[in-house]
């Protein structure tokens, strides 16, 4: 037998319905403003101001492969030329543990406290799943991110080869355009991107480790001729001994490699980015070596040489985002990466039948 349910004494009445905490139309305008492009001139304005929410921005144009955000920033790059100032670019490489991020922290503050902007392209590590940055940078180099004179643009590789970044000549010349004399490009360091870095740099420094071993050492011995000057970092404590007997070691490898092009003889350094030594002995090196090259014609000569890099690179890249956004390959691309996987499919003959068709489709011919 059941029991009859008694009557509770507890009345619950409907209270008032809570309002959303967020203003939908506020969320509308963030979104609309978060997506709207600026106009060319804005961009530009913006960037001559130092305004670093507009060059970041710029930045980001730049990066997109959209053809619309394509056309704005070589407008953008373009127009940014004109007011681009004379800086000094210097690639840093090292590799994983090096210290790069605490040496260009302390050696970026050294400048920016003897009245330099310095701009800090650190291109981060992404994951081969999500394309997402690995590392971030503005929490590797706390100081310097809160520096007024400095501007740190971390740009994930997202599979670039090497890890660099697929815009950073680019965003190189839109620092330059906001007034930063001092550029930095920090690459991931696993031995594949600085070749690609050097060529759009001034200046190549490579850090190292004074008793990494010959497992590491080995990882760079292949860039050691690209060098402008070896730092070993991490001469403290303990280490100070270590670092000046790999400084000798240094030195007397880089006497048996041939001269470069530029007639500089790489320098070799030791430093600590914790303690701060050696710093400023750095950037004298790097001093004396823009000088040096200037006097010589060497400087000029590499900047044209990378225009001429420039030039053969957007070719490559139009080329690249012209043929996968062709509605001929994209209807092809599919069909022909199933047979691949099920083995119906030569990869190679499915590559040039690609290739065909997408030349019948811009050419006419059958």
């Amino acid at each position: 037998m059941s029991e009859k349910k008694k009557p509770s004494t507890l009345k619950v009445q409907e209270g008032i319905e809570q309002p959303s905490q967020f203003n939908p139309e506020a969320v509308r305008r963030f979104r609309a403003r978060k997506h709207k492009l600026l106009g060319v001139g804005e961009y530009v304005d913006g960037i001559r101001r130092g305004d670093r929410s507009v060059l970041g921005q710029a930045i980001t144009l730049v990066e997109s492969v959209l053809p619309m955000h394509q056309q704005r920033a070589q407008e953008v790059i373009e127009a940014c030329l004109t007011y681009a100032v004379r800086s000094i670019r210097i690639g840093i490489t090292g590799v994983p543990g090096v210290g790069k991020s605490t040496f260009i922290e302390a050696l970026g503050t050294y400048l920016t406290r003897s009245g330099h902007k310095l701009a800090v392209l650190a291109i981060d590590p992404s994951s081969q799943l999500s394309r997402g940055s690995i590392l971030g940078d503005k929490t590797r180099m706390e100081n310097l991110s809160i520096d007024d004179h400095a501007f740190i643009r971390p740009s994930p590789s997202a599979g670039t080869l090497g890890g660099v970044a697929r815009k950073t000549r680019e965003s190189i010349i839109l620092c330059e355009a906001a007034g930063f004399d001092t550029i930095f490009v920090e690459t991931v360091g696993v031995g594949q991107s600085e070749t690609s870095v050097y060529s759009m740099v001034d200046f190549f420094l490579l850090l190292m480790l004074a008793g990494a071993g010959d497992e590491l050492q080995g990882i760079k011995r292949g860039i050691m001729e690209m060098a402008d000057a070896v730092v070993i970092n991490k001469a403290d404590g303990d280490n100070v001994k270590k670092a000046r007997l790999a400084k000798a070691e240094f030195e007397n490898a880089l006497h048996l490699f041939p001269p470069g092009l530029s007639g500089w003889a790489p320098k070799v350094e030791t430093c600590s980015a914790i303690d701060n030594t050696g710093i400023a002995n750095i950037w004298k090196i790097i001093q004396d070596y823009r000088s040096f090259t200037t006097a010589n014609g060497y400087f000029l000569r590499r900047r044209q040489e990378q225009n001429l890099q420039i030039f053969t690179g957007a070719i490559r890249e139009n080329f690249l985002i012209a043929f996968h956004q062709h509605p001929e390959v994209t209807r092809q691309m599919a069909d022909l990466e199933h047979q691949i996987v099920e083995g119906k499919m030569n990869p190679y003959l499915a590559a040039q039948q690609l290739m065909e068709g997408f030349i019948r489709a811009n050419t006419g011919k059958a």
